[in-house]
């Protein structure tokens, strides 16, 4: 999961979410921390585009750590997003671990619905990558953690 969600993104969520997402491209680094990457959205999307920037990576521990900077995902409300994401291995699997701080602009306080509905989207995403990695187990198994 972690190979596939955090390492290789940029080239599984395209062909796993053709329909929604159109492409997604470093346009700055190469993955590694200090990196930053354009998710761009097609046309009839709710959103354009979005970037995130990676602020700490340690594939060996299998976490990560990265920032949503720009896009209109985020409003007139919100600064930024950032997250701490994950992986433990379980007997059988994993458990992904992720927390999100929100960084609003001037006072204004982010409703539990609004947090609700970005969880439930990127809960979707997840469950995505997992069925396409139960389908095909030995598609990342080279991988450098055991999650």
């Amino acid at each position: 999961m972690f190979k596939a969600f955090i390492l290789d993104s940029h080239n599984l969520m395209p062909k796993l979410m053709p329909q929604s997402i159109k492409s997604i491209e470093f346009i700055e680094g190469d993955g590694g921390v200090g990196s930053i990457k354009t998710t761009t959205f097609h046309e009839g999307s709710d959103f354009k585009y979005l970037k995130h920037k990676i602020d700490a990576l340690e594939a060996e521990n299998c976490s990560c750590k990265y920032s949503l900077i720009e896009g209109d995902v985020l409003g007139d409300k919100l600064e930024s997003i950032s997250y701490e994401v994950k992986f433990e291995s379980t007997d059988g699997g994993s458990v992904c671990k992720m927390t999100s701080h929100y960084h609003t602009k001037g006072d204004f306080e982010l409703k539990e619905e609004d947090i609700k509905d970005g969880k439930d989207k990127a809960m979707g995403m997840y469950k995505i990558v997992e069925e396409y990695l139960l389908a095909n187990p030995n598609v990342y198994c080279e991988a450098k953690c055991a999650c």
